[in-house]
C-alpha cells in the first residue's frame, strides 16, 4: 500500500507505517524486509538500486494486488487470535482460578486504557492540529476497549449467575439451586 506511493526501502516503510498508525503496531524492521523479499518473490515488487540502499516499486501486478486490496472487505471469517478471550476462556475452564479476580484485573486495565485513548482523542482535537487519520484510529481504540468492558461484564454476570445455579454441598457433591427457569416460574 505505501509503496503505491513512491518506491522505499524496509526502513522507509517502517517508519512511514509508524507514523500513519501513531505507532500503535510498531513494525519490526526485520519482518518490513521479510515481506519485501516475499512480494519480490510474487512479482509484486521490484528493487531499485539507489544511491545509499536498495529500494522497492511495485510492479504492475503489485500496482493491481494494492488496487484489489483497497477494494476489498476485510474478511472477518476467523477470528483474530485475542490473549484476553483465550486467557478467559480458560479460566472459567480451571478449578483453581479465581475468574472474578483476573476478570476485575482486565477491567482496571480495560478502563485504564480506555481513559488513555479518550485523553489522547481530547488533546489532539484540543490542539487543533489533530491528525484526521490519529483520531480515527483513536476512535477505534476507545470503540474496542469499550466493547471488552462490556464483554467483561458479560463474563463476570456469566460466571456469578452459573455459580448461583451450582451451590456445593457436602464433600465434592453440587446441586443445582432452583431458579425461575428450573422451576417452570415464569420470568
Amino acid at each position: 500500500m505505501l509503496l503505491a506511493e513512491r518506491p522505499m526501502n524496509g526502513y522507509q516503510l517502517r517508519f512511514e507505517f509508524e507514523a500513519r498508525t501513531g505507532a500503535t503496531w510498531p513494525l519490526n524492521i526485520g519482518q518490513a524486509y521479510t515481506t519485501l523479499q516475499r512480494l519480490e518473490r510474487d512479482g509484486l515488487v521490484v528493487p531499485h538500486p539507489d544511491e545509499d540502499s536498495e529500494v522497492f516499486g511495485l510492479t504492475e501486478n503489485g500496482v493491481a494486488a494494492v488496487r484489489a486490496w483497497w477494494e476489498s472487505p476485510v474478511e472477518r471469517s476467523r477470528p483474530a487470535r485475542d490473549e484476553l478471550a483465550i486467557k478467559l476462556t480458560l479460566a472459567v475452564t480451571a478449578a483453581d482460578v479465581d475468574v472474578a479476580r483476573v476478570v476485575q484485573s482486565q477491567r482496571t486495565e480495560s478502563m485504564r486504557m480506555l481513559h488513555e485513548y479518550t485523553r489522547l482523542k481530547a488533546d489532539g482535537r484540543a490542539s487543533g492540529s489533530g491528525d484526521r487519520a490519529w483520531l480515527l484510529l483513536l476512535d477505534s481504540l476507545i470503540f474496542q476497549a469499550e466493547a471488552e468492558v462490556r464483554w467483561l461484564d458479560h463474563v463476570e454476570a456469566t460466571v456469578m449467575r452459573d455459580r448461583r445455579l451450582v451451590a456445593p454441598t457436602s464433600g465434592n457433591d453440587q446441586k443445582e439451586v432452583p431458579t425461575a427457569r428450573s422451576t417452570g416460574a415464569r420470568q
